[in-house]
């Protein structure tokens, strides 16, 4: 069925006749092309981030957040219906697990889909039955404070290999010296009561590796990072994860490629700021769809996180793996070294 005005209309009208939830949520602002979204979204009921929808001529509904954020696209009625009730509901609803159970009263099947995150409707996974506090999620808050680090980066090679945490952290530009000792994080922080290092921290990296991921954490990299093409091919890196904190600017980004592509559908530059509890932050059925799962998934296992960066970061972990030894940063066990180029 070819998804009209008219079409689509009739069927929301019948949806939100039939349902207390949803009386008295119109159908979003529909546009006819890009061109008309920025009057759209003044029409939406939150300027800012409400749903607004494009009809194109082959049939196509695309959902949009604001005049530029596309959030969907489906040929499918009863698709696009669900992800119009979602907006709706979530805009009334106290949080993610009300949302959930006022769309399992619509429609069981749309619960179900609401909890999974994605656009079938599988359901959640078994809960991780662990604090998330323990995992990775432990670095969100300081990390927007730019402590320990501006920038989060991680490296995975192929299953069965690893990528070499000391000539990942040369390749960058560590000093080979303190590298070659095995200098630890309590050893920089030992000389002058930490004085020194509070001074040179902008100058550091602290390095390692943890499951199957290799982390370097930094603020600055020094020039001629990443000279040696083939010693950095060598390493065999498949996936890589940055996470980069400009606090002055409030801006929190987060960068995946794999394969040597960027994995973002095509919408360049992901800033943390968008993600918002309840709303999947990225583009539904696309490359990161099993992050917006992931993320759903915190939002129910773990209401007690009202912080959004630490949902982020659990999700992170959770479907990516990614973590970081919080004894080590507590203790200072954690590798560590100084730019070779900022040496006196």
């Amino acid at each position: 069925m070819e998804i009209t005005k008219t079409a689509l209309a009739e069927a929301w009208r019948r949806k939100a006749d039939g349902h207390v939830q949803l009386h008295g949520v119109g159908l979003p602002p529909v546009a006819f092309s890009e061109d008309e979204l920025e009057e759209c979204a003044e029409r939406a009921e939150d300027p800012d981030g409400g749903l607004c929808l494009v009809l194109g001529r082959d049939g196509v509904v695309r959902g949009f957040h604001g005049p530029y954020r596309e959030v969907f696209a489906t040929r499918d009625l009863e698709l696009a219906l669900y992800l119009i009730a979602e907006a709706a509901v979530r805009r009334r609803a106290a949080g993610p697990e009300e949302t959930a159970d006022a769309l399992g009263r619509i429609d069981p099947a749309w619960g179900r889909r609401f909890r999974g995150g994605g656009l079938d409707d599988m359901g959640t996974a078994e809960s991780c039955g662990r604090d998330p506090l323990e995992g990775l999620a432990w670095i969100a808050g300081s990390w927007r404070e730019q402590a320990p680090y501006t920038t989060l980066a991680f490296y995975r090679a192929a299953p069965g290999r690893a990528v070499d945490a000391e000539e990942l952290a040369l390749l960058y530009g560590a000093d080979p010296a303190q590298v070659a000792a095995g200098t630890r994080l309590k050893d920089l922080e030992a000389v002058d009561n930490g004085r020194v290092h509070w001074d040179r921290q902008w100058e550091s990296c602290c390095y390692g590796q943890a499951g199957e991921w290799t982390f370097l954490l930094y603020h600055d990299t020094p020039p001629g990072s990443f000279a040696d093409k083939e010693a950095y091919a060598a390493l065999g890196i498949k996936e890589s994860v940055w996470l980069t904190a400009t606090a002055a600017k409030a801006i929190y980004t987060f960068d995946y490629m794999r394969d040597s592509r960027r994995v973002d559908d095509d919408w360049g530059v992901l800033e943390l700021i968008w993600y918002e509890r309840g709303r999947a932050p990225y583009l539904r059925g696309g490359e990161l769809d099993f992050l917006n799962r992931a993320l759903r998934r915190a939002e129910l296992d773990h209401p007690e996180l009202t912080n959004t960066f630490q949902l982020y970061f659990h999700a992170l972990e959770e479907s990516l793996g990614l973590s970081l030894p919080r004894r080590d940063f507590a203790q200072g066990e954690v590798r560590a070294a100084y730019w070779a180029t900022g040496q006196s």
